[in-house]
């Protein structure tokens, strides 16, 4: 089973690190990170290598595009679009983590699908006929897409369930001691005070 995990300009290191966390446990799975070209990607100081080119996999099992924190960046990077749109026919699965699913709307994946991504970037759904959906992770078809950033490892688990049954997941969950208790109620935008939302909402759409 062949996992790929595209990195391209700007992406969100936890985006892909994230998934690739718990996919990496799956038994006879292949995770490997792919690009334009093989390299270094960076992340703000974070660096991932690519050790296939997107020529080199063109045809995963399993496809995890992850965000980026320009909003608008994953749906205007050309060779990332092309290869979505060229690698999704066959896969199994097709996924993505955050504003990574504005990728597959820009490769026409989402025409009728239901979709969620990062909150501060929902209204952006609509555009490319995605029916949008306040969920953490939702599944439509084969098409798998998340929320904001570690919204992904919910949607790796419930892959991994998917994938290799639901023991496995549970697994894979305990290994990682996957039990999150953040210390505030301010996680969505419902929840968190009005003045943190516009903050946080006028530095990522600024971004």
């Amino acid at each position: 089973m062949h996992i790929a995990i595209p990195l391209y300009a700007g992406y969100d290191a936890m985006d892909a690190l994230g998934p690739y966390f718990v996919l990496r446990n799956i038994p006879g799975a292949t995770v490997t990170f792919v690009a334009e070209r093989p390299g270094v990607i960076a992340d703000e100081g974070v660096t991932l290598t690519a050790t296939a080119s997107f020529a080199d996999l063109p045809g995963p099992d399993v496809l995890v595009v992850p965000g980026t924190k320009d909003v608008k960046r994953s749906m205007a990077d050309q060779e990332l679009i092309r290869y979505v749109k060229a690698a999704h026919p066959t896969t199994t699965w097709t996924t993505s983590v955050c504003v990574g699913s504005l990728a597959l709307g820009a490769a026409g994946l989402l025409k009728g699908v239901k979709a969620t991504t990062h909150w501060v970037a929902h209204d952006l759904l609509a555009q490319f006929g995605a029916q949008p959906v306040n969920e953490r992770f939702v599944r439509d078809g084969k098409i798998i897409t998340s929320g904001g950033v570690l919204a992904g490892i919910d949607m790796a688990l419930y892959l991994a369930s998917l994938l290799a049954g639901e023991d496995m997941a549970m697994a894979i969950q305990l290994g990682l001691e996957y039990a999150p208790r953040p210390p505030f109620n301010a996680g969505t935008p419902k929840a968190a005070p009005a003045e943190i939302t516009e903050l946080v909402r006028s530095f990522l759409r600024d971004a």
